[in-house]
C-alpha cells in the first residue's frame, strides 16, 4: 500500500476526538476555504492545517507542499507517527496528498473518502449525498 487508507469523515471525526496525535489538513484552495467552507474543529482538537494541495487559480500541483506541510507539523510538534487525515473536496486531491506524506515517511496518512462537499446528488449538488457537509459535521463558512 502506498499509504495508510481510506477512511470515512465519521472514521476521521473518532480519531481526532480519540487522540491530540491526529490532525485534519485540508488540502483545499483558498478560493474553497472562503467560499464553500471549512471544517471547524472544537477546542479540545488540533486546529485544521490549511495547506493547498494546488494553487489556484491556475490549479498547478505545489512542489513545496511536502516541505511546507513537514514544517507545519514540526511547529504543532507533530513527528511521523501522527495520523494525519487529508481532506479536499470529494476526496482526489487528498489522496495525492496522502499518498505524497506516505513517501515522506508519515505511514499513518489517510484519505477521507467524499471530502468535504462529497458526490453529486441527484439534483446534482454538492454537500448532500455524502462528505464532512452531509454528515452534519461542524464546518463555517470562510
Amino acid at each position: 500500500m502506498s499509504y495508510g487508507g481510506e477512511i470515512t469523515v465519521a472514521e476521521c471525526w473518532e480519531l481526532l476526538s480519540q487522540s491530540r496525535e491526529t490532525v485534519l489538513i485540508d488540502v483545499r484552495t483558498n478560493a474553497e476555504w472562503a467560499y464553500v467552507g471549512v471544517p471547524a474543529l472544537p477546542k479540545s482538537m488540533n486546529s485544521v492545517i490549511g495547506q493547498q494541495w494546488q494553487v489556484f487559480p491556475n490549479m498547478s500541483v505545489d512542489p513545496e507542499f511536502a516541505d511546507k506541510l513537514v514544517a507545519t507539523l514540526n511547529d504543532n510538534q507533530l513527528g511521523e507517527d501522527a495520523k494525519l487525515c487529508f481532506l479536499c473536496r470529494s476526496g482526489v486531491r487528498s489522496l495525492a496528498a496522502a499518498k505524497t506524506m506516505w513517501e515522506r515517511g508519515y505511514k499513518n496518512s489517510y484519505n477521507i473518502t467524499h471530502g468535504f462537499e462529497g458526490d453529486l446528488d441527484s439534483d446534482g449538488h454538492r454537500g448532500n449525498a455524502n462528505g464532512w457537509k452531509a454528515h452534519k459535521l461542524p464546518w463555517q463558512q470562510g
